[in-house]
């Protein structure tokens, strides 16, 4: 496709895929953006025509959008774009709740057409929507990922330290608006924050820090309980990028964040920190450890 595009972002897991889209492609566009994704074009894309909805649709030729959850951003423009008889294709940037994406007020508002970046994510999408063609596309993304990994890691120390980065989630919000309930999926981010908390020096005997990074949607204060909860040396990250925190650490740890998986395109050590009683991960890369297990398996050994 070479007409012109209307991108439209909202949350940050689809903004950093769809602003990398943009800077490979060239291709002529608008970007609607709001919250989190609004910092993430600007920066990432910053020559770019930022536009209302309105004004985008009026001179574009087909709408690409994210597939957030944290508002209605997305499905509104979607649903608008239709109504206009424009093409509507939809990126998806993760690997859960794809149906719920979609939802809004009992209705479901799917676009034309729907892009993937893994083969992962192809199965799920196919198994979930059976009407929709699910395209197979390069993740723009993971490639600026991997060069810019490629260029940390030539000027990272080879140290021996212990370095935890803990990724946070805003768990209890989704579950909030998704389903009315805030440990609908029978935890929440203080509980993996609590439980990691309490059982990572099971696993590492020296742990030499722990950064703890809030969502991009998270204040700086929430997790600032942690640091009397426990006599492991804990600093509050966030002020430097995630892939910056994620090539500095060498054990990347949270729910079921997108930051995990990008852990380990940085080949470090991998593992969800999911509470007894929570789902399991739905993150589908094998490599993820539990520490449920691993606190399971060292307490059968030490036995």
């Amino acid at each position: 496709m070479t007409e012109h595009v209307t991108i439209v972002s909202h949350d940050t897991g689809g903004a950093e895929i769809l602003s990398s889209w943009l800077k490979r492609n060239g291709n002529a566009a608008s970007v609607v953006a709001a919250g989190p994704a609004e910092k993430i074009f600007r920066h990432k894309c910053p020559q770019a025509e930022f536009l209302s909805l309105e004004k985008a649709l009026m001179k574009t030729d087909w709408l690409l959008s994210g597939t957030g959850w944290e508002s209605n951003f997305e499905r509104k423009a979607i649903f608008k774009a239709k109504k206009l008889g424009l093409k509507t294709i939809a990126f998806l940037d993760h690997w859960t709740n794809y149906r719920e994406r979609f939802e809004e007020n009992g209705s479901v508002i799917l676009p034309d057409e729907i892009w993937v970046g893994d083969i992962q994510a192809e199965q799920i999408a196919k198994n979930l929507f059976d009407k929709i063609p699910i395209l197979l596309k390069p993740n723009p993304y993971f490639e600026d990922l991997l060069d810019e990994i490629d260029n940390i890691q030539q000027i990272k120390s080879n140290t021996k330290r212990t370095q935890i980065l803990y990724v946070c989630e805003p768990i209890e919000d989704h579950a909030l608006k998704q389903h009315g309930d805030t440990r609908y999926w029978g935890y929440t981010e203080h509980d993996a924050l609590r439980f990691f908390l309490l059982n990572i020096s099971k696993i590492f005997q020296q742990i030499d820090l722990i950064t703890i990074r809030p969502h991009p949607s998270e204040t700086k204060e929430k997790y600032k309980w942690a640091k009397s909860f426990t006599q492991l040396p804990v600093r509050f990250g966030g002020k430097k990028s995630l892939l910056e925190e994620t090539v500095e650490s060498n054990i990347i740890v949270g729910c079921e964040s997108m930051a995990m998986v990008v852990g380990l395109l940085a080949k470090n050590r991998v593992i969800s920190t999911i509470p007894p009683g929570g789902r399991p991960c739905q993150l589908p890369q094998l490599d993820i450890e539990n520490l449920q297990q691993l606190v399971r398996n060292k307490d059968y050994n030490h036995d």
